[in-house]
């Protein structure tokens, strides 16, 4: 998948996740990923964040810290 596609993917699941009551919104985010996306797209996005995210929103940076 190309990074600006991942990028957008990953920030609309963080705006979802960010609308949602609670203080687990990175939890929720993290548990999404993991349930949803492919071990190859995970692999990517944590790849993607080891390079510096960019344009990430910082509750994917923190979800993916937690797959």
């Amino acid at each position: 998948m190309s990074p600006e596609k991942m990028v957008h993917m990953a920030n609309q699941i963080a705006t979802f996740f960010r609308s949602q009551r609670g203080d687990d919104q990175a939890e929720r985010v993290a548990a999404h990923l993991r349930d949803y996306w492919e071990p190859r797209m995970r692999e990517q996005l944590k790849e993607y964040v080891a390079k510096g995210g960019e344009q990430l929103d910082a509750l994917v940076i923190e979800a993916s810290r937690q797959l």
